[in-house]
């Protein structure tokens, strides 16, 4: 009788251990399946971010060539955003929040050193100072300043850095 209680021990065991090794292999497949998911859709993403800047730099006349003919001008690029109806006056709490995010955005995108551009913000009013790499990197600084809530003109007084 002991060595019968034995066998079925083992037998159910062993099926056990049998079950775990498929169900691994079967949550494996599924972490997997989840990762390749979460790339595509970071992928996805990133291009869709990355269309909604290019479409802003050429709405907000942020392209390279706007850059350069504003930089001739005057070495100033002031850019305006249109204000929606009941939105508020930024406070100095918003202003530090605004500056916060501006600079985490600048920190995030590889062709703008937030190391080398000085955000200030007053009343939803941001200027920019320091340099940047290209007149394009300028536009961008500008096209990511403007599309922070909050932001209601941009004037940059960055410079091409040589």
């Amino acid at each position: 009788m002991k060595k019968l209680l034995l066998a079925l021990t083992v037998l159910s065991l062993a099926f056990v251990g049998c079950s775990k090794k498929d169900d691994s292999r079967t949550l494996a497949d599924k972490t997997k399946d989840a990762a390749n998911t979460a790339v595509d859709k970071t992928k996805e993403a990133a291009t869709d971010v990355k269309n909604a800047v290019s479409d802003k730099l050429v709405e907000w006349k942020l392209t390279p060539s706007d850059i350069k003919a504003d930089l001739e001008k005057g070495g100033r690029v002031v850019r305006n955003k249109t204000v929606a109806a009941g939105e508020k006056v930024a406070t100095v709490a918003d202003n530090a929040h605004i500056v916060t995010v501006i600079k985490s955005k600048y920190v995030a995108d590889s062709d703008i050193s937030a190391f080398k551009i000085d955000v200030d913000a007053d009343a939803g009013s941001v200027t920019l100072k320091g340099t940047a790499k290209s007149p394009e990197a300028i536009g961008k600084a500008i096209a990511l300043a403007l599309d922070t809530d909050g932001v209601t003109q941009v004037t940059s007084l960055l410079t091409v850095q040589m």
